[in-house]
């Protein structure tokens, strides 16, 4: 079932489901398959494709980023403030901002320097971990 489902997902949640013989490739298949929106700036852009080349190669990374560009279902966000609500991880400041200036759904991660965001009441960021993911966007799988 397609949903209008709007998530920010970490790179390492991202890195981890590329491959196609990853336990975790149903997220990679799943945003191909447009059961959910992703939403990215130019900064997750490039962390990203960062990440991705020194994992796999720069050729992958290239790939990976021009699939992204050219899905329908992920949609660009404009930041226009920042946060900074990551105190231990400065990095990961870049999705919570996106994730509020996109009303996403969540952010999907395993780090735990997100978990910092249950106890700040504003703004609400929603956070949620791959199983969590899973149960909402592919309870039948």
């Amino acid at each position: 079932m397609k949903t209008n489902r709007r998530f920010v997902i970490d790179t390492n949640v991202l890195l981890v489901s590329i491959s196609s013989k990853s336990q975790y490739h149903w997220i990679f298949q799943g945003l191909i398959h447009h059961e959910f929106e992703l939403v990215i700036t130019t900064d997750i852009l490039s962390e990203y494709e960062e990440i991705i080349s020194d994992k796999y190669s720069a050729t992958v990374a290239r790939n990976v980023i021009r699939t992204l560009l050219l899905l329908p279902n992920v949609i660009q966000a404009n930041v226009y403030y920042n946060w900074n609500l990551i105190q231990n991880d400065r990095d990961d400041d870049k999705f919570v901002d996106c994730a509020i200036a996109s009303n996403a759904d969540a952010i999907v991660t395993n780090d735990k320097h997100f978990n910092i965001l249950e106890n700040i009441s504003f703004p609400p960021v929603k956070i949620m971990n791959v199983s969590e993911f899973k149960t909402l966007c592919f309870p039948l799988s």
